[in-house]
């Protein structure tokens, strides 16, 4: 194995032990005081650390993917098989994942000092619930994966 699933599993445990923390967080901080005391002051650093680490996960992954010449059997369609169909379903998930976190993302940091619109709100939870759950989906099709190997 080279260095790229090293820096992929880390980068994968960052992000998904990043995101059961601040689960863990939201549901034990009732108070919208403590809310509004906590998350300002921790949101931006845990939203640095995760973009680093999801960074991380799509330029590893990448180059995994190219590493073991899977770029051109991914998109042939004509091809079938345990490995591949998992792998191309945790992209298409991968995908979605990355999504919800530039929306969750730039709500965040548009909002950080302000109030959210319900709009907003309605997004930015959304996509946080999404990020939260997804992560455990790619986390499965990854196990599948390496099950398979």
């Amino acid at each position: 194995m080279g260095w790229a699933i090293h820096l992929h599993l880390l980068a994968a445990v960052s992000w998904i032990g990043g995101s059961v923390f601040l689960f863990v967080l939201g549901i034990s901080l009732k108070d919208k005081n403590d809310q509004k005391a906590v998350y300002p002051r921790i949101g931006p650093i845990y939203g640095f650390f995760e973009i680093t680490a999801l960074f991380l996960l799509l330029i590893s992954g990448t180059i995994m993917i190219f590493n073991n010449g899977l770029v051109e059997i991914l998109f042939d369609m004509d091809i079938h098989n345990k490995v591949i169909d998992a792998l191309r379903i945790k992209l298409i998930f991968v995908a979605i994942l990355a999504i919800m976190t530039v929306v969750h993302s730039i709500i965040a940091l548009k909002t950080l000092h302000i109030a959210k619109t319900p709009i907003e709100k309605f997004f930015s939870r959304g996509a946080s619930m999404g990020i939260f759950l997804l992560n455990f989906v790619v986390l499965h099709f990854a196990i599948v994966i390496r099950d398979i190997l």
